[in-house]
């Protein structure tokens, strides 16, 4: 089973980088869309499908991370993840600061996609123990 979920060398597939590049740009769209909604005051249910967009493509660009290694999990990109998804679903019980909140998760989103890679990409538990994916793309 770890080989399974940690392989040697991370996995691929046909077109990986083409299909990574197409899903961030439906997650920055989709993203930016609904966070531009809350800053300007749009009814919720004119956002909704904006966040069903954000949500899917955002599991999806994770989906293929997995696929690779779950590795990603234990990386520095992989754990930034955890305060992100806690701030947006902070939305839903504090409403009136939603906007603070899909910001501050926008700019973790936007360092962690932006540091070094000896940073962005380091494993900081099971180093050693298993192989990172450093591709980038």
């Amino acid at each position: 089973m770890a080989s399974f979920l940690f392989p040697d060398v991370p996995r691929d597939f046909p077109f990986r980088r083409a299909v990574r590049t197409a899903l961030r740009a439906l997650h920055l769209l989709t993203t930016g869309v609904l966070l531009g909604g809350h800053v300007f005051g749009q009814p919720r249910d004119q956002l909704i499908g904006w966040l069903w967009g954000s949500i899917i493509s955002g599991a999806l660009l994770l989906a293929t991370d997995l696929h690779a290694s779950f590795a990603v999990l234990f990386q520095v990109r992989g754990l930034l993840l955890v305060p992100k998804l806690v701030l947006v679903a902070l939305v839903y019980f504090f409403w009136e600061a939603r906007v603070p909140l899909l910001i501050a998760a926008l700019v973790i989103g936007a360092v962690g996609s932006h540091m070094p890679g000896s940073l962005r990409y380091h494993l900081l538990f099971l180093r050693g123990r298993v192989a990172r994916d450093e591709r980038s793309g």
